[in-house]
């Protein structure tokens, strides 16, 4: 069991599964930050893939009473994870897996701008995107917030987006082939979060308050206020389109490997899970608003995915229900630098090397996602064995970024 420590210096506790993974002193002052606040419910929870992310950090859970904080839950709302075990084993794969991800990649949009985008958006995403009910419960959000209006929401459903954004094809402990994706809400949420998290800013201004919030990325709404319905209703419904595109990509992703590998069926699928997105929960004897920035739900017997980074290893997981974590996990294994300094550090050398197993790019465009630029997978998921216990390790054999 590897049990939580104390991050000191904070108003409000901070209990964090960091046990031999090293956390920037930046990420530890900004959970502080967090830690000031007086809607706090009993304390924040930090996993071992933490580190420093835009108003709140990427890593933690955040319990709030009465108020939630739009830049904690961030513009990737309902950014996560999906993961489906097919019949298929290491032996029906081809030597080469260039065509597979040729296919993937011709099936499923991907990378940030218009050519990330459906050119003419099939007609089985627009039937699902009309039946599901999102188009109907996006009109009703915009009409009431129209500076939150994207145009994109079925030109981008069904599609990857870049960043760290990926689809791979994994192979588990037995040679079973998996297939595994991480995307979000895209455009339409990226836009819903931008634009409530101005407003929140606009009304911590207006604001009579008794106390010091310490970052201008704190701002709040307050239960009771119709922004803060306004907020949960949008950002539900950005959670919601976030899953049904990880579903849609799936279903994509399954019919190029019909169309290139001997036939399969479907054994199992993992979980489909959100790791950026705000929920109403019971904790510690009150119902409150839990915000996981880069985290995942590991309830007792629940699934989870924890993925490494391209070129490491991914784990199903299975959560333990551990109260003091919220009933959390890690949802990867963390940054363990910037962008700008992974480009800096590595060469394209560095990455070919690092992904020589991986049927992947290896192109200066994706230099900052090289595995160098990420924790050790193995740390983060030590430091976290009394919140979840694997139930599978996958490596990747295809990755496919934006």
């Amino acid at each position: 069991m590897s049990g939580h420590e104390i991050i000191e210096g904070a108003k409000t506790p901070i209990k964090a599964w960091i046990k031999g993974v090293p956390v920037e002193h930046d990420a530890q002052n900004q959970l502080r930050n967090i830690a000031a606040l007086p809607f706090i419910h009993s304390h924040i929870a930090v996993m071992p893939d933490v580190h420093l992310g835009k108003g709140a950090t990427v890593g933690s859970v955040i319990p709030t009473k009465g108020a939630i904080i739009p830049a904690a839950v961030g513009v990737d709302i309902g950014c996560g994870m999906m993961a489906a075990r097919t019949s298929l084993t290491a032996n029906d794969l081809p030597d080469s897996l260039s065509r597979i991800r040729g296919a993937i990649e011709r099936n499923v949009p991907h990378g940030n701008g218009p050519g990330g985008n459906h050119r003419d958006t099939p007609a089985s995403v627009l039937t699902e995107y009309r039946d599901s009910g999102l188009d109907e419960r996006y009109r009703a959000i915009i009409d009431k917030h129209p500076k939150a209006s994207a145009k994109s929401q079925t030109a981008q459903l069904a599609t990857l987006g870049g960043g760290n954004h990926f689809i791979e094809m994994c192979l588990d402990e037995a040679d079973r082939v998996w297939v595994m994706l991480h995307s979000g809400s895209r455009g339409s949420g990226n836009l819903i979060g931008n634009y409530f998290i101005e407003r929140a800013r606009d009304e911590l201004l207006r604001r009579e308050l008794g106390y010091h919030v310490p970052d201008r990325d704190l701002a709040f709404f307050m239960e009771g206020e119709p922004l803060f319905d306004d907020y949960v209703e949008a950002v539900g419904w950005a959670q919601d389109y976030a899953r049904a595109n990880r579903e849609l990509m799936m279903e994509r992703t399954m019919r190029a490997l019909r169309d290139n590998l001997p036939k399969f069926k479907l054994d199992k699928t993992a979980v489909n899970c959100h790791h950026n997105y705000v929920a109403r929960e019971h904790h510690f004897g009150a119902d409150v608003w839990v915000t996981r920035k880069g985290a995942v739900r590991a309830g007792d017997g629940e699934l989870g995915i924890i993925p490494g980074s391209m070129g490491t290893k991914s784990f199903i997981v299975r959560g333990k229900g551990n109260a003091d974590a919220f009933c959390t996990c890690s949802h990867g294994a963390g940054r363990a630098m910037s962008r700008t300094a992974a480009k800096q550090r590595f060469t394209l050398a560095d990455h070919k090397a690092a992904t020589a197993h991986v049927e992947c790019r290896k192109d200066a465009g994706v230099l900052d996602e090289t595995p160098m630029a990420y924790k050790d997978i193995d740390a983060v998921m030590a430091a976290q064995s009394d919140l979840v216990e694997i139930v599978h390790t996958l490596r990747q054999v295809v990755c496919v970024k934006g």
